[in-house]
């Protein structure tokens, strides 16, 4: 297993811009790269071509409190209780491929999370629609009344 931890990173800091002030420093990001499963032949047992990426939240610059409990329900299972977010990519058969897969994945995930929900505008029903919706209950209403034993309508 190879594994590139923030010790490691290079001596220049890239800051990967997300939307807005929300940015992730690049040597922040842990990758450990795995030996993945499916095809690749007599390749996929010697090389460790998947990657599994983690970030700590608390690393993204710019990230609001709002933010990131929008991250936490969009990551699901993928947020650790630590609040570490773990994003596995093995679905190309190069180790460097997949590294772009993952970081493609994380970007977008951070990206959705930023982008404020549109608010629920409260709505009424019409009044036809209200009356098509009475007129649909007396004729279901009258059709299981003449269902019934011993009417005689």
């Amino acid at each position: 297993m190879f594994r590139r931890s923030p010790g490691d990173a290079p001596l220049h800091r890239t800051m990967i811009p997300i939307i807005g002030q929300i940015a992730v420093d690049d040597s922040r990001i842990d990758e450990t790269f795995i030996r993945a499963s499916g095809p690749g032949g007599q390749n996929v047992n010697k090389v460790a071509t998947a990657v599994q990426l983690r970030l700590a939240l608390a690393d993204v610059a710019g990230l609001t409190p709002e933010i990131s409990r929008r991250v936490a329900r969009l990551a699901g299972r993928r947020l650790t209780q630590d609040g570490v977010l773990v994003i596995a990519a093995r679905r190309f058969r190069s180790q460097e491929r997949n590294r772009q897969d993952a970081l493609d994945r994380l970007i977008a995930l951070l990206r959705r999370a930023a982008e404020p929900p549109t608010p629920r505008r409260a709505t009424r029903p019409t009044i036809a629609s209200i009356e098509r919706r009475l007129e649909q209950k007396s004729r279901r209403a009258a059709l299981k009344q003449r269902r019934r034993p011993g009417s005689d309508r």
